[in-house]
């Protein structure tokens, strides 16, 4: 489950979409020995991301962006947006799930061993709930000593029902990214699914839209024409957000023009799980083809906590802090917490294609039955 003293500085229509039906035919395999081409089968909601070679990483990002290095990925589908509220009721009301924002505290994330595995959480955090925004109306309100935790705040009985608090609700909000979804919450819908999040390098490698060496997925414009491409915090952050692309929170997917490859919101709304644990020091190490992480997780400014990657940035991110909607750009998360700019993507790949279709008939006898109960 969560730590909730750690802040996280911080799929889509149901599996049952499948559209065509079309038995996958593997294509021969290229000089590069990765599987190319795009198979004969489509699947609503989702994109074929065509396997090839790309340079991953940014010389001229941060330290854990370095070194630039060569990686082949075979190719897979990737939902063309973020996991939705609706999408997201609907796996709960399928399975029952109870989210770990849902459930009373426990320090899940802490590593065996470590000091804080002895640690006691505090009567007032020791209550189902998340991490929201605090809000900072003056700079003199902002302790130096104290960094990202003057915006931050646990925030009990907030969840992905609730993303502002017990007071919020998602009524008019069923076509925006489920968010308050902690890594297990992220992987046990995919499990539903039939899919699987993506790797690192496979969400770095759509993202890129099939553009090399450029820092946001249509170019290196962050604002083309004057237009907003994207949803991120536009102003004194973190005092006022001015909303010069309309939203404070997060807005609703596929909002913004769509990448090179066919997907949404590859850049802010929301901070997106991956499959990988998190390791600054990874891209030294990284096999060449399809790597899927390191063994474990390590980050030197919170070691006792196990953590996995986020990819894509959010509504909180401005050109003064994080900056996290380069496509190069890395974030950490405690693998047991969720926050109100957290949420994730499905990909699924050829080898998962009868797990995929047996989830979806799964699904639609469900839902058949349920509609059977309903008339």
């Amino acid at each position: 489950m969560r730590n909730p003293f750690v802040v996280i500085s911080a799929c889509l229509a149901t599996a049952a979409a499948a559209l065509c039906v079309t038995a996958f035919r593997p294509t021969p395999e290229t000089r590069l020995g990765i599987r190319e081409a795009e198979p004969n089968v489509v699947f609503e909601g989702m994109a074929w991301i065509p396997g090839g070679r790309f340079l991953m990483g940014d010389d001229r990002g941060l330290p854990d962006e370095r070194p630039i290095h060569d990686v082949l990925l075979d190719g897979f589908w990737m939902d063309r947006t973020e996991v939705t509220n609706a999408h997201y009721r609907e796996f709960v009301a399928a399975t029952g799930y109870v989210t770990t924002a849902e459930r009373q505290p426990e320090l899940g994330s802490v590593r065996p061993g470590s000091a804080l595995a002895e640690a006691e959480i505090l009567l007032e955090f020791n209550v189902p709930g998340s991490i929201c925004r605090r809000p900072v109306s003056d700079r003199s309100q902002l302790d130096p000593d104290i960094g990202h935790y003057n915006w931050w705040q646990y925030l009990p009985g907030a969840n992905w029902r609730h993303p502002e608090g017990p007071t919020s609700n998602i009524a008019d909000r069923m076509n925006h990214p489920a968010v308050h979804v902690s890594w297990h919450d992220a992987t046990a819908y995919c499990d539903w699914a039939g899919k699987r999040l993506p790797t690192e390098a496979e969400w770095e490698y759509a993202a890129r839209g099939g553009f090399a060496g450029q820092i946001y997925p249509w170019g290196n414009d962050r604002n083309p024409d004057g237009r907003w491409r994207h949803n991120i915090w536009q102003g004194d952050f973190p005092i006022e957000n001015s909303q010069d692309d309309g939203f404070v929170t997060t807005a609703p997917v596929g909002t913004f023009p769509e990448t090179g490859y066919g997907l949404f919101d590859m850049s802010g709304n929301v901070w997106e799980w991956c499959h990988d644990f998190y390791r600054p020091d990874y891209f030294a190490v990284s096999p060449r083809r399809n790597p899927a992480g390191p063994r474990d997780s390590f980050d030197p400014q919170e070691p006792d906590i196990i953590k996995r990657v986020q990819r894509g940035g959010s509504f909180m991110c401005s050109d003064s802090y994080c900056i996290g909607y380069r496509v190069s750009a890395r974030m950490k998360g405690e693998q047991d917490s969720g926050a109100f700019h957290t949420g994730f993507r499905c990909v699924l790949d050829p080898g998962m294609l009868e797990r995929f279709r047996s989830a979806s008939a799964q699904t639609r006898t469900s839902q058949a039955v349920d509609d059977r109960q309903r008339g």
